[in-house]
């Protein structure tokens, strides 16, 4: 079954050429022209990826991407937005986008970050972990905390099997960066700082048992055997 795409763009010319190109490329795609349409396609069709720009009518690409991770779905996203600023990619990765990408942009690199994106967004199964009052379930994408199922993005749930594998050990920001992010990602070590505060607001205690910072170095993840 081909990985099925979901366009959220409200360029009539971008959004032919991007629905043809990914079409030629093997995938499923479906478009929305505004937020609200895009929002709703995202949650009825559950698609493998999104592509959302964020100059939409109605309601935009951040609101679009923030809803998302607050109704729990954990699928990809892909940003892609005239604005480049620095500020404007924080912004994005701090309401859970997983990439951003300038416009205009080459249709090679898109597409590459594309398959990297559904290649991390399909992670190998996994036993679950345990630790504290949380449990997660890799397979199943979910985690819950005292029984409550938490929001979780993609990335959020990489770092955390990422850091869960590597128990015990120190590992730095440009480690995870290559590892969860990928070796191509060009975002700062402030990008981790961000997604290890999230997993503590949302994992950990106020004073962080779980999740620990070592100064100079990076962080470890302590689990209830270590």
């Amino acid at each position: 079954m081909p990985d099925r795409i979901l366009l959220i763009e409200d360029d009539p010319s971008i959004l032919r050429g991007l629905e043809l190109n990914l079409g030629l490329e093997g995938y499923e795609v479906r478009a929305a022209i505004d937020g609200p349409s895009g929002l709703r396609m995202a949650t009825e069709w559950k698609p493998d990826l999104v592509l959302l720009d964020i100059m939409l009518p109605a309601m935009n690409g951040y609101e679009v991407c923030r809803e998302l991770r607050r109704r729990g779905h954990s699928v990809p996203v892909i940003i892609l937005s005239a604005k480049g600023t620095e500020p404007d990619k924080v912004m994005g990765l701090d309401i859970g986008a997983d990439d951003f990408v300038t416009k205009p942009f080459g249709l090679a690199e898109l597409l590459a970050r594309i398959k990297a994106q559904l290649r991390r967004g399909k992670p190998a199964p996994a036993p679950a972990l345990r630790f504290g009052d949380v449990e997660a379930d890799f397979s199943a994408g979910e985690v819950r905390r005292k029984g409550e199922l938490q929001e979780m993005t993609a990335r959020e749930l990489q770092l955390l099997q990422y850091l869960a594998k590597h128990e015990g050990r120190v590992v730095t920001r440009q480690m995870i960066l290559d590892a969860v992010w990928g070796e191509n990602y060009f975002g700062t070590e402030r990008t981790v700082d961000n997604f290890i505060t999230r997993l503590r607001q949302k994992l950990d205690d106020d004073d962080p048992r779980h999740f620990l910072t070592v100064r100079g170095m990076g962080y470890r993840f302590k689990g209830d055997s270590r």
